[in-house]
């Protein structure tokens, strides 16, 4: 019988011994699911112009803790508005990846279409030029009357030209 309890009493300490094997230190705490979504909603501050949830700069501690603030806020409770103001409150509105639908930011939306319409329009009106331009041969006594220059006088240049060039 004490065989025997020896025996458990060994096995129990080899089984308590070994658990802290197996049981390795929990690495650094990884964010979660929704702090990534909403980190895809701002820019990371180290300066790589990258989208904080997805920021690869090498040894990059700033999205580390931004995420990790983002990870904190809503295991707090916080909104997802709450997280966005106290960003823009730290660092300003550059933290945002794609400006907000409102106020001025409005105007870097409306731009494009804009710019797409004046585009169209300019087209458009060159086009409607090019075709209403004459497109049969015109004579060259007429055009150069129309330019102010004689007949005489383009004849005479004309064999200049001739003895000029001819080599």
């Amino acid at each position: 019988m004490i065989k025997l309890r020896v025996i458990f009493l060994a096995t129990v300490l080899c089984a308590a011994g070994s658990l802290s094997l197996l049981v390795s230190p929990l690495p650094a705490q990884q964010p979660s699911d929704r702090a990534h979504q909403i980190g895809g909603k701002f820019m990371c501050m180290c300066g790589c112009n990258q989208v904080l949830s997805q920021c690869n700069h090498v040894g990059c501690t700033v999205s580390t803790s931004m995420l990790k603030e983002v990870d904190q806020a809503l295991a707090r409770g916080d909104s997802e508005d709450a997280i966005t103001q106290a960003f823009v409150q730290e660092f300003g509105t550059k933290v945002y990846a794609e400006p907000p639908y409102s106020g001025f930011s409005l105007v870097a939306w409306s731009m494009p279409a804009v710019y797409l319409a004046v585009g169209l329009v300019l087209v458009l009106f060159v086009i409607s030029r090019w075709r209403k331009r004459p497109t049969h041969a015109v004579n060259t006594a007429a055009a150069a009357n129309n330019h102010g220059i004689s007949p005489e006088m383009l004849e005479r240049a004309r064999l200049r030209a001739a003895r000029e060039t001819q080599d």
